[in-house]
């Protein structure tokens, strides 16, 4: 008792800070990946635990800086709880008729309530499609007062938006992973002249901000960027890492036509897109439905599994995603506490404070010039100067506050420590569900599942995607594939003078060599080809290993390990061996 009364000024906080008996409800939830308790609450979701962590240091940090400085007034609306616990969402966006809703339907492999498709402008409201245990519809306005979900700031787009966007609800396999946003088709011609009577532009802007990918959807038959569209695209800068562009319907065209098509969309993306890189655009026919041309089936079977495995990567990706959003929008509201504080430090304090507002407003791009030198700040950290004048056409300048170096302070130190710390948290975190998904019988990790995501992955039929072909050539038949055209090793063998039925290395290494590949890929084909490790390659061997070439040469990648029903009949009995690249 001598030493705690000495304890007044100073210690007094560090102990209770030291003391996690105080706080039983919060402190196992944040940190329970640091320990190896067994409790119901170590299987818990990565994102509970970043989400958590996310959540405090904005609430705590980021967010005084955006109310001190009006940030909300002027870009996006403060973050609530369920905009960092929320599943991955993918925000399509095209002109109508280019398929959007049939997109949907396609992955979920089900109709969802409020589906309408036809030629048409069908759809003509925002619709978010979630996963939920009873299928329904819930209205805009009664989306927004729902504390549960991540929609609740688009109640400022007035009921002429919340009349206009709905909520649908089913059970199925894919929702459990992730929510699709479908949109109204975007006009043109003389349509795109009428007012929606909402800022259309501007809940595309606040939807992208949130979502984790943006699919913009064209139609092989309408190729033009319509005014509208345009101005829909620019919305999206900022989000240009989240796009993937789709060219649908691609098999209403034959191959020469397509190509014609693809070309004419890059042109026509490089008007609107002003970056020097190329889209990565897909190609398919997202629908259930005969292709007109089947010619260029595999292409679509390619294309539909690359994008397929960039969606599926989503729920793996969101705790990243979202600490990278976050770390944006703590850029941003830096850059604009300075913008603002500077426009307060030069309004006059009695007279002419009309004008000098005009001035400033006129002039903001020569401010943004010397903010830009004073603190060093990436000229693309600044807000788009056409949109930050519109804003402060109604701003009082008067109200905006000087510069308060606690605040800065305070977000450079959410910078520099607690984001660093938390991105080394999330790998930790993703090892920890990855074997929880092992013990489940899923080694693939968190991915989205179900509906046609299952489909192109399905082993137990010949149409998943890769079946049948390549390596997986003859792997449901009892004849060993290699000995279908072996005749021609045969001879080549026979030609490289065996001794005891066997070639040597150097003697297959002058014969491997013909066919150009390079030698780090041979090496790969001699470890795989050779089953019995003596250094010589026997006749089957010898075959296997000019089906191997082939099988390269033909595009297909090499495996670590030698599939099963590649391995030599003669090498099966009582070793067996299975080679594999050490």
């Amino acid at each position: 008792m001598g030493k705690s009364e000495p304890l007044l000024p100073g210690e007094r906080p560090l102990w209770t800070a030291k003391t996690p008996e105080k706080k039983p409800s919060t402190q196992p939830k944040m940190f329970s990946w640091l320990k190896g308790d067994s409790s119901k609450k170590k299987n818990l979701e990565v994102l509970d635990t970043v989400s958590d962590q996310l959540k405090k240091i904005y609430k705590q940090k980021l967010l005084p800086l955006e109310e001190f400085y009006r940030f909300h007034e002027f870009h996006s609306p403060a973050l609530d709880d369920p905009d960092f616990d929320a599943k991955p969402m993918i925000l399509l966006v095209g002109q109508y008729s280019t398929g959007k809703t049939t997109f949907i339907r396609y992955l979920l492999e089900q109709d969802f309530p409020g589906i309408r498709i036809g030629p048409e402008p069908t759809t003509d409201r925002f619709m978010a499609v979630m996963g939920a245990d009873e299928e329904g519809t819930i209205p805009g306005n009664a989306l927004v007062v729902d504390n549960k979900k991540q929609f609740r700031a688009l109640s400022g787009f007035g009921n002429a938006f919340l009349n206009r966007f709905q909520c649908s609800t089913l059970n199925n396999d894919v929702l459990k992973s992730i929510t699709i946003v479908d949109t109204p088709g975007i006009l043109s011609g003389e349509k795109q002249r009428i007012d929606r009577g909402y800022d259309f532009t501007g809940v595309l802007e606040w939807f992208a901000e949130r979502v984790d990918r943006i699919i913009l959807l064209f139609d092989a038959h309408k190729l033009d960027i319509s005014d509208e569209f345009k101005r829909c695209i620019e919305a999206l800068a900022g989000n240009e890492d989240k796009i993937r562009i789709v060219l649908n319907k691609a098999d209403m065209v034959d191959h020469q036509q397509l190509m014609r098509v693809y070309g004419a969309l890059m042109w026509s993306l490089g008007k609107v897109f002003r970056t020097p890189e190329v889209s990565r655009v897909y190609i398919g026919s997202f629908w259930d439905q005969p292709l007109h041309y089947d010619i260029n089936r595999r292409l679509f079977e390619d294309e539909q599994h690359d994008l397929f495995r960039d969606l599926q990567s989503l729920p793996r990706n969101a705790a990243l995603r979202k600490l990278n959003d976050l770390i944006k929008r703590a850029r941003l509201a830096k850059v604009h506490a300075f913008i603002i504080a500077e426009l307060k430090k030069q309004m006059p304090s009695m007279m002419g404070k009309d004008k000098k507002k005009k001035e400033l407003i006129a002039n903001l791009d020569k401010i943004y010039l010397q903010l830009q030198r004073e603190h060093n700040i990436s000229p693309g950290d600044f807000p788009d100067v056409n949109k930050m004048r519109e804003h402060l056409q109604n701003q009082n300048f008067e109200k905006f506050n000087l510069i308060k170096p606690k605040l800065l302070e305070t977000v450079d130190l959410m910078l520099q420590s607690d984001i660093t710390r938390i991105m080394t948290q999330i790998p930790k975190e993703e090892a920890q569900q990855a074997a929880q998904s092992e013990q489940e019988g899923n080694n693939k990790g968190p991915v989205v599942r179900g509906g046609a995501f299952d489909q192109t992955a399905d082993e137990q039929t010949p149409f998943g995607f890769g079946k049948g072909e390549g390596f997986d050539k003859g792997a449901d038949e009892a004849e060993w594939v290699v000995a279908r055209d072996r005749y021609k090793a045969d001879e080549q063998f026979e030609s490289l003078n065996p001794v005891d039925g066997k070639i040597s290395g150097r003697a297959a290494k002058e014969h491997m060599v013909k066919s150009k590949l390079p030698n780090s890929m041979l090496g790969k084909i001699w470890k795989l080809a050779d089953c019995d490790k003596d250094g010589m390659l026997d006749a089957d061997e010898f075959a296997l290993a000019n089906y191997l070439i082939n099988l390269k040469l033909e595009g297909h990648e090499m495996p670590n390990e030698l599939p099963k029903h590649l391995i030599p009949p003669s090498k099966r009995d009582g070793g067996g061996m299975y080679p594999e690249l050490e």
